[in-house]
């Protein structure tokens, strides 16, 4: 069994700007998601806005700053992630497609396999 992550992006304007049904909406398929998954699941989380991110760099020096909101400007924001255990990337993907925000215009999920050491 391999581990994956499954990373939610989408425009948070968007987002933000969702009904009280919408949002319900989302909370269900996400639920639905979570169940049809069962033990695959081993994580998630919803983020909050990018705007509220505090991202560190450092230079060649070695010196670290610490900045307000994220790296780098993009119109689409990690909104949240899953991290699964599947059999393989087909497990992984039919059970991606499951995920609400792919029935949204702005939305799209990434899945990335987890590199483990040791």
């Amino acid at each position: 069994m391999a581990k994956y992550l499954l990373l939610i992006f989408g425009d948070e304007r968007v987002w933000a700007g969702r009904s009280p049904q919408d949002r319900l909406r989302n909370d269900e398929g996400h639920r639905a998601f979570a169940a049809a998954a069962g033990t695959a699941v081993l994580g998630g989380n919803e983020l909050t806005e990018a705007s509220v991110a505090t991202t560190l760099r450092a230079d060649p020096a070695g010196r670290i700053t610490v900045t307000d909101g994220p790296f780098l400007e993009t119109k689409e924001a990690l909104g949240g992630y899953y991290l699964v255990e599947a059999a393989d990337l087909d497990e992984v993907v039919r059970l991606a497609r499951l995920l609400p925000e792919l029935a949204d215009g702005h939305s799209g999920i990434e899945i990335r396999p987890v590199v483990e050491h040791g």
